[in-house]
């Protein structure tokens, strides 16, 4: 079995960017359900240049899965995404100062795609790990959505089966700021991703 793991750089608003280190953390993790699992892990510059470049060359490799993170930076939760929108933004440039001169990604394709995985399992191991997690149906309009649209496209029928998550930005060091939803640390999330990737590991194999 053979696993993507990708991420993003910094962007505007966001100079340090935790889906990066995520899948770069997660690639290097120890588990004996995930002992013989090759794991492949790649984080894009955030420009939509780069997951062009990148992407094709990434699938080449022949993945039975695609996991893919990326910021939400106003969400306190995870987010699962079930959708990639035929949608891009002509407000936010990304991380190369490129703005999009159009509002859709592809002329004359659905309004938007639909992942394959088995979405209510994923939020179960999430939650299973004690962090908080939701579906979502919206994975926005910036290069998380363009990136989890590209994939998708790369993915007929649901192989390999590629999954979109948004984490939260993270807690740095021990402290916990008082709020109603303090910030999760980059352990729990990691550990959170785990049980992610083997409940897809799970599905994949069916």
């Amino acid at each position: 079995m053979r696993v993507l793991l990708t991420g993003f750089g910094p962007f505007p608003g966001a100079p340090v960017n935790p889906s990066g280190v995520l899948a770069l953390k997660l690639a290097r993790r120890r588990r004996p359900a995930l002992a013989g699992i090759e794991r492949i892990v790649h984080v894009f510059a955030t420009t939509y240049a780069a997951v062009d470049r990148d992407l094709p060359r990434l699938f080449a490799k022949q993945p039975d899965i695609v996991l893919m993170f990326g910021l939400a930076g106003r969400t306190p939760y995870l987010r699962v995404e079930t959708r990639a929108r035929n949608a891009i933004s002509q407000i936010f440039p990304d991380a190369g100062g490129h703005r999009p001169q159009r509002h859709i990604i592809a002329h004359g394709a659905p309004a938007s795609l639909r992942g394959a995985a088995p979405f209510a399992r994923l939020v179960a191991a999430l939650r299973a790990s004690g962090v908080p997690a939701r579906l979502s149906h919206d994975a926005g309009r910036y290069l998380c959505n363009y990136g989890y649209w590209s994939a998708l496209q790369r993915a007929p029928q649901g192989k390999p089966l590629v999954q979109f998550v948004h984490i939260p930005v993270v807690r740095i060091g021990s402290r916990r700021r008082r709020s109603k939803h303090p910030p999760l640390s980059l352990s729990q999330i990691i550990r959170a991703a785990e049980n992610l990737l083997i409940a897809l590991l799970a599905a994949a194999r069916r």
